[in-house]
């Protein structure tokens, strides 16, 4: 039986979005406001999904439980695979005691823990962004600045944050290129509109990111660290989007911004050194973590510092092959299952006007776990634990008790990623879009907030991107308006929500070892993430409609 998806089943778009936003407004509020554990929370997201798609949407109780089963493995294999890993590694060094030789080496380059942050958080998260994406750039940099003695809600809650620019490029492009891939879109002009705006947000992330660490006066002592930071990552984004192409935006930004921060730091440092990891304004809700009196920094051999360092060198390199096409296409032809979800594939339409003409809603879990980045990252943990001279019997007990560690992590991601596939298949979140997208000419600022709802409900750019991407385009069309223009906007926006969406905010509490604060941590950065959003939005606006902004629209 096919059943075709409804967006307004009551005939008042009022009633039929207030429905739709039932389950994300249940998980927000037990997990931000009621303090709910985490996992409890994504089950009563889920359950009212549930009860939403079936009684309200009309859609059948054996597709719905079928989409969230389909969502819940997509949690376990790629996303929950990648934080097992990832925090398996972390578990490694910390017992190694790799982590207080490593802050020795950053103390070699800068002892200011405002340009740590920006080092690790923004240069490193972004390598690993256009390198694996997928949670994996949140998990790495949370877990080595909780290792480096930031407080939790710093090191997950700043991890997230510098976690935006890069995103539309991340995973060598795979948000743009499935974009334009499924909608359309000429691949080469949309991934130019974009690298025709995330780069202005790209030079302001940096100089918001310590902002929100340690205040404006502070932020504007290291202005100079800032910029160098923000340009020398904004213009190459430029160049290679505009260019090259979407796949190595991020991977040589990254490292052309990490290269010219060290750099400059050889040559200038901060009068006022910033020596507390605490986040500023934050010291009673977790934030706080007491400051030792400064001891002389302790100097290890080369020797020391090659083995604290080569287990990172290895995970990036991993990561990086890992996320190679032709790699990942070699390694799928080794083995790969794909499970077409019977009852469920191409049984569901998806109806206009979300796409010009209705089309069937593929439905198959596809089981790549070679070619898994999490299988990239568990390797690379297994040699560098080797490396650091760890017993195979010692590196079995570690990967058990980090297994064990991060149980309710991963229930809580495959719930909800069995909450954000059935909404998605139910057309519950589409309806939400409808609801931006009936804004008449303050479209170009609601349609961008649509791709931040998007990511922020899927927890993926690339998911709101298929999303949204055919709305855009019909959209704009109608508007008179670029469709380039709202394509981009839809990723460029969507940025932004990936600090708030829920499967991210998982990840930083598992890698920062802070269980059950995920409400902690979406308090803190739904500020940032709603404010970056509305500033994509209205730069959005300003290139519909304002000269010369306009003149930068393909």
């Amino acid at each position: 039986m096919v059943w075709q998806q409804v967006y307004d089943p009551f005939g008042n778009m009022v009633i039929s979005t207030m429905l739709a936003a039932i389950p994300v407004v249940v998980m927000l509020v037990s997990l931000g406001f009621l303090h709910i554990k985490a996992h409890l929370a994504a089950g009563l997201g889920l359950l009212a999904a549930l009860i939403v798609a079936v009684f309200a949407y009309g859609m059948p109780a054996a597709m719905a439980g079928k989409a969230a089963l389909l969502g819940g493995f997509t949690g376990l294999l790629p996303i929950g695979w990648i934080v097992l890993n990832i925090i398996f590694l972390q578990q490694l060094s910390e017992q190694n005691g790799s982590f207080k030789v490593l802050q020795s080496s950053l103390s070699g380059i800068t002892d200011d823990r405002r340009l740590q942050l920006l080092l690790i958080a923004f240069c490193f998260g972004a390598f690993f962004e256009g390198a694996a994406g997928f949670g994996t750039p949140v998990a790495v940099t949370a877990g080595i600045l909780i290792g480096l003695g930031f407080s939790p809600l710093a090191a997950s809650g700043l991890s997230l944050i510098a976690n935006t620019a890069p995103v539309a490029f991340g995973a060598l492009g795979t948000p743009v290129i499935t974009l334009a891939k499924v909608h359309g879109y000429d691949l080469m002009d949309v991934t130019a509109m974009i690298g025709r705006q995330l780069p202005f947000f790209s030079l302001l992330v940096p100089f918001w990111l310590i902002w929100a660490f340690a205040g404006r006066k502070a932020m504007m002592e290291i202005w100079p660290a800032l910029l160098v930071t923000g340009l020398s990552f904004a213009i190459p984004q430029y160049l290679v989007s505009n260019f090259i192409g979407p796949e190595l935006v991020d991977i040589i930004a990254a490292i052309v911004s990490m290269v010219s921060l060290i750099l400059f730091l050889r040559v200038w440092q901060p009068k006022k050194i910033w020596l507390s990891p605490n986040l500023k304004g934050h010291e009673d809700d977790g934030g706080h973590v007491s400051v030792p009196v400064p001891e002389p920094v302790q100097h290890y051999s080369r020797a020391e510092l090659v083995r604290a360092w080569t287990p990172w060198a290895i995970l990036t390199a991993f990561v990086f092959v890992w996320g190679l096409p032709p790699v990942k296409a070699f390694l799928d032809k080794l083995f790969v299952a794909k499970f077409p979800i019977e009852g469920l594939h191409n049984l569901i339409m998806k109806m206009p006007p979300v796409v010009p003409k209705a089309h069937p809603e593929a439905a198959v879990y596809v089981l790549n776990l070679l070619s898994a980045t999490g299988t990239g990252i568990l390797l690379a943990a297994i040699v560098g634990a080797l490396v650091m001279k760890y017993k195979p019997t010692e590196i079995v007990r570690t990967f058990g008790r980090t297994f064990w560690l991060v149980r309710y992590s991963l229930i809580t991601i495959v719930l909800m990623l069995a909450l954000g596939t059935l909404t998605r298949f139910s057309g519950t979140d589409t309806t939400l879009g409808l609801a931006f997208a009936n804004s008449g000419v303050l479209y170009p600022f609601f349609g961008t907030l649509m791709g931040w709802l998007g990511v922020s409900m899927t927890g993926s750019d690339t998911a709101s991107n298929v999303l949204f991407g055919g709305m855009q385009r019909v959209a704009a069309e109608q508007l008179g308006l670029s469709p380039n223009l709202m394509g981009a906007a839809n990723s460029s926006g969507g940025v932004m929500g990936k600090m708030i969406d829920a499967q991210s905010i998982v990840v930083a509490s598992t890698a920062t070892r802070w269980f059950n604060h995920e409400g902690d941590i979406l308090r803190y950065v739904f500020f940032h993430s709603i404010a970056l959003a509305a500033l994509v939005g209205l730069f959005v606006t300003l290139q519909a409609y304002v000269w010369p902004f306009s003149a930068m629209v393909k």
